[in-house]
């Protein structure tokens, strides 16, 4: 194999792994999005503390401006009015947030099944700063990542007591790694 070829296939390796990922996130949130009422989803823990549906917004609005037209333009769109982001308008119903928060999927996923292995050292921009793609999904991956733990904090904090675990439930470690190792086998 020629070190072109390896390194196409270590980009489209990357590639493949990032779009995991990112579902994994969005799965996260869609499996707790599913146990909280519509209180949970607009309640904060504080006067000065994100919602689940502040986060959502949040996350969206940044979905929006860095995936939309990813390699034409800067990734800090002109219509995106940040400040906004973080609070609830009478317009901001669940449902509203909800198509918000699956047109900004629709635009990342979109945008990476677009990205081949050449593109990964393409520069793009993010508020006029130079990124290499790499950079940038590594950026997004991480963004999103932090967000998406406060938002499955927040929806266990308001499900306490009732919470369908995302991954292994407490006390089913081994349990789960001897299925591990079974299923290996096979």
């Amino acid at each position: 194999m020629s070190e072109h070829t390896a390194k196409a296939d270590f980009a489209r390796d990357y590639l493949q792994d990032a779009i995991q990922r990112f579902r994994r996130l969005e799965t996260m949130v869609d499996r707790s999005l599913a146990q909280v009422d519509d209180d949970a989803f607009f309640a904060a823990l504080t006067p000065e503390g994100n919602s689940i549906a502040i986060l959502l917004k949040h996350i969206a609005g940044s979905m929006r401006s860095r995936w939309r037209d990813l390699l034409t333009t800067d990734g800090e769109k002109p219509d995106r009015h940040r400040d906004t982001e973080f609070e609830v308008k009478q317009e901001d119903t669940r449902d509203a947030i909800m198509a918000r928060w699956e047109a900004g999927w629709q635009y990342l996923f979109e945008a990476m099944e677009l990205l081949g292995p050449e593109d990964l050292r393409r520069t793009i921009y993010i508020r006029e700063r130079p990124h290499l793609i790499v950079q940038a999904i590594n950026r997004q991956l991480a963004h999103y990542a932090y967000h998406v733990g406060q938002i499955v904090f927040l929806a266990k904090h308001f499900q306490s007591g009732d919470w369908k675990w995302l991954s292994i439930a407490p006390g089913q470690s081994e349990q789960f790694n001897a299925e591990m190792r079974r299923t290996a086998r096979s």
